[in-house]
């Protein structure tokens, strides 16, 4: 009998769906798929108010921890044959209950010497977030064989409008009915059952060398290049800022919380095109080094520092 743990956190429930329909692929008879929701000890709201969401940035980002419920024992005292971790991005980061996780003891018993295949739900960006996984899973001496990053499909601008609605609305409805519904197309969702074929193959084969290849055939990353720069630029940026608001308490906090809202949306709005703009003109001079970033960040490799 193989052993599948699937562990993850979400708020929305759009992660666990996204889960379930991978699971449904890879169940039978002779595998035993179990699930983990990741608790904090202490809520974080959904939906959010702006000053709770902006106000989780620095701890976010600077992948401060926070105290988490005890995963169950009935989970903890099993090895497994595979374990696949779901999670969103924060602020191009992992979510806090996430990297919580990933940074505790529990997380070094569970993991260890473990095949790890990580499944992301997130608007656009989670390149960089991915790479912080990364270097989570080794710190915790996981093998990661495999790796599906779903995003929103809409444009841009449209996904920061309609999920800004989702996250402080608490529902995944059309804004003012003309909107497209935020997150992860119900299509999307439906098709990602489709993972779960090759991941069961490499399961029951015990050989996981080749499931990366076999998942990126079935679309299981698209890389748009034009968003690496943004996101590893955005990390520049973020650093400072959380390095700064970290340092803040009470009402200076509050305030330059306020200032940090008016630089993110300055950045999505105005930012984001003019780096879209220089990608664009210098596509083809930068062609190599595009084409060695997507196969990379397509990868389940990690660049040594």
């Amino acid at each position: 009998m193989k052993e599948v743990l699937i562990i993850y956190y979400t708020q929305t429930g759009q992660l666990l769906e996204i889960l379930k329909q991978i699971a449904s692929s890879i169940a039978d008879e002779n595998t035993n798929i179990s699930y983990c929701e990741l608790i904090p000890k202490e809520k974080f709201p959904f939906p959010w108010t702006q000053s709770e969401f902006y106000g989780a940035f620095p701890e976010t980002f600077l992948q401060i921890p926070v105290p988490m419920e005890e995963i169950p024992f009935n989970i903890r005292q099993k090895k497994y044959d595979l374990i696949i971790l779901g999670y969103t991005t924060w602020y191009l980061t992992p979510s806090i209950p996430v990297n919580s996780f990933l940074k505790s003891e529990q997380a070094k018993n569970l993991l260890a010497n473990t095949p790890v295949v990580t499944v992301s739900a997130s608007r656009n960006m989670w390149i960089m977030a991915q790479e912080k996984v990364k270097k989570l899973l080794v710190a915790n001496k996981a093998k990661l064989v495999g790796n599906i990053a779903l995003v929103d499909k809409n444009i841009n601008h449209i996904s920061v409008i309609t999920i800004v609605h989702w996250l402080m609305g608490g529902k995944k409805t059309r804004m003012l009915g003309i909107f497209p519904k935020p997150g992860i197309a119900a299509a999307d969702i439906i098709a990602s059952s489709r993972f779960g074929k090759p991941i069961k193959t490499a399961l029951h084969t015990a050989n996981f060398d080749t499931l990366q290849k076999n998942l990126l055939s079935e679309g299981a990353v698209k890389i748009n290049p034009s968003l690496i720069a943004t996101d590893i630029r955005g990390n520049v940026v973020f650093t400072k800022w959380a390095n700064h608001l970290i340092k803040k308490k009470g009402r200076e906090r509050s305030k330059w919380l306020v200032f940090f809202k008016y630089y993110l949306l300055f950045a999505i709005w105005l930012i984001a095109p003019i780096v879209f703009i220089v990608f664009l003109l210098t596509y083809f001079p930068k062609y190599r080094k595009i084409k060695r970033d997507k196969a990379y960040y397509s990868s389940v490799a990690l660049k040594q520092d």
